[in-house]
């Protein structure tokens, strides 16, 4: 019989241990959809997955474009051997009439906004012109802002990294609450019985 009390009292424990869980998640929950539900509505879900969608097709103009530009001009576009470009080289890309207005634009965006390209821009390195020929040289401001702007870059990484691993945290407490929960209707069955 005082095994049956035990017992009696540890489910009556947990039991109230997965109520105060409980409702701390529901809380919880309730603060995030309060959150969320001020950020996304439905028409805000739609228009952020068109977004995205927009977003991949530009990305994947913008790589063929640069794919194009290499192609044409190896010697001043490289993905392995980054150099600084001339001032002025938009003018000279359009001027030699071998690709689209709108490709050049995409193609110098994305090689000038890269990784690689902002950290080649260093103080006193020799730009190159489209015969891979030096044309001037890098300014201490223009480095400076290159450095600025890889710091950001590097920011808005950690930042994307620290969201997912929160996610991540979310996603694995949430899968232990509904593990404990599964739990907890299964105590509630046997305590019914």
């Amino acid at each position: 019989m005082s095994e049956l009390n035990d017992l009696r009292q540890r489910v009556e424990a947990l039991l109230q241990e997965c109520e105060r869980r409980l409702s701390v998640v529901e809380r919880q929950r309730s603060r995030m959809e309060t959150g969320a539900s001020a950020r996304t509505t439905e028409s805000g879900i739609v228009n952020q997955t068109a977004n995205n969608k927009n977003r991949s097709k530009n990305r994947t103009a913008n790589q063929a474009a640069l794919e194009q530009l290499i192609e044409i001009y190896p010697q001043t576009f490289s993905r392995d051997d980054v150099r600084p470009l001339k001032v002025g080289i938009q003018e000279d890309l359009i001027a030699d009439g071998k690709l689209a207005r709108n490709r050049i634009k995409r193609a110098l965006a994305t090689y000038v906004r890269s990784f690689h390209y902002l950290r080649a821009v260093k103080e006193g390195v020799d730009r190159i012109d489209l015969s891979g020929e030096a044309a001037g040289q890098v300014t201490a401001a223009e480095a400076e802002h290159a450095a600025a702007r890889l710091q950001e870059i590097q920011a808005q990484r950690k930042e994307r990294q620290k969201q997912e691993r929160a996610k991540q945290q979310a996603a694995r407490q949430q899968q232990k609450e509904e593990r404990l929960n599964r739990k907890l209707e299964t105590l509630i069955n046997l305590k019914g019985r």
